[in-house]
C-alpha cells in the first residue's frame, strides 16, 4: 500500500501522480517484460482535483486491467494508540474491482477495505476465486486482526485470500506490521512473511477451491428468501 510514497496524510499530495504515470508506466513494463499479471501495490493518485489510493493491475502484454480506488478511507481513533484520518486529503472510490485471468477472476481492495466482509461477499457472488489486498496494518491493528480478518474473509467465501504488506520500517512515521500472508479457502495460512522484507511464493489450488465448496456447500444453502447482499453500482 503506497509504495511509491510513505505512509501518511501529510505525503500523499506530494508523491501523488496521473495513472498513467511513472509508477504506473514502470508496473506495466515489468508486467510485459515478465509476461505476467502485476497487482501493483497501491499508491497515491491525483485526478480531477482529488486524490485516491489507488491500485493497479497489468497483463502479460503490459495492458492496464483494473484500477482500484480505496472504498473504504481509513479513518479510527484508538486512545492512547493511534489515530488517523485519511479522509484528511483522500477521497473514496465507489466501485468494486474484478478482472479476469486464464486461472481464475480476481477482486481488488485496498487495507481497510478487507474489514467489510458485505465487498468481498459480492465478489464471491461475481465468481471471483481469489481475493487481494495490498494494505498497511499498523502495530495495534495487525498483531489482533491482519490475519484474523484474511481467514475470515476467505472461510466465509470459500476463496484464497493473499494480503501484502510493506515490510516493517521502525524510523518511518507510520510503521506498518509487514507479515504479508496468503490464506486458503479452509483458513489454513499457506504462506506468511515476517516483518522484514522478503519474498514468499505459493500456489493457489483451484482443486482444492472447488472441493471444499462441494463438502461445505454454503454458496448454494444462503437463505436468500431472508437475506440478501446486492451489488448497488
Amino acid at each position: 500500500e503506497c509504495f511509491n510514497s510513505p505512509y501518511g496524510t501529510q505525503y500523499f499530495k506530494e508523491y501523488a501522480e496521473k495513472i498513467p504515470g511513472e509508477s504506473t508506466k514502470k508496473l506495466s513494463e515489468l508486467a510485459k517484460e515478465c509476461s505476467i499479471y502485476l497487482i501493483g501495490g497501491s499508491i497515491p493518485e491525483e485526478d480531477g482535483g482529488k486524490l485516491y489510493n489507488t491500485c493497479t493491475v497489468f497483463g502479460p502484454d503490459g495492458a492496464m486491467l483494473a484500477k482500484h480506488r480505496k472504498v473504504h478511507l481509513f479513518d479510527i481513533n484508538i486512545p492512547g494508540k493511534i489515530q488517523f484520518k485519511e479522509s484528511e486529503t483522500l477521497s473514496p472510490g465507489n466501485s468494486f474491482s474484478m478482472f479476469d485471468t486464464p486461472y481464475c477472476k480476481v477482486g481488488l481492495g485496498i487495507c481497510y477495505d478487507i474489514r467489510f466482509a458485505e465487498m468481498a461477499q459480492i465478489y464471491g457472488q461475481k465468481g471471483c476465486q481469489l481475493l487481494i489486498y495490498p494494505g498497511a496494518f499498523n502495530l495495534t491493528t495487525g498483531p489482533a486482526h491482519w490475519e484474523l480478518l484474511q481467514r475470515g474473509r476467505a472461510v466465509d467465501n470459500q476463496v484464497y485470500v493473499a494480503a501484502v504488506s510493506p515490510a516493517r520500517d521502525e524510523k518511518a512515521s507510520y510503521v506498518a506490521w509487514g507479515h504479508s500472508t496468503v490464506v486458503n479457502p479452509w483458513g489454513e495460512v499457506i504462506a506468511q512473511a515476517g516483518a522484514e522484507e522478503t519474498v514468499i511464493y505459493t500456489d493457489i489450488d483451484l482443486k482444492k477451491l472447488t472441493e471444499i465448496r462441494q463438502q461445505i456447500p454454503i454458496l448454494s444453502q444462503k437463505r436468500c428468501d431472508l437475506y440478501d447482499i446486492e451489488m448497488k453500482k
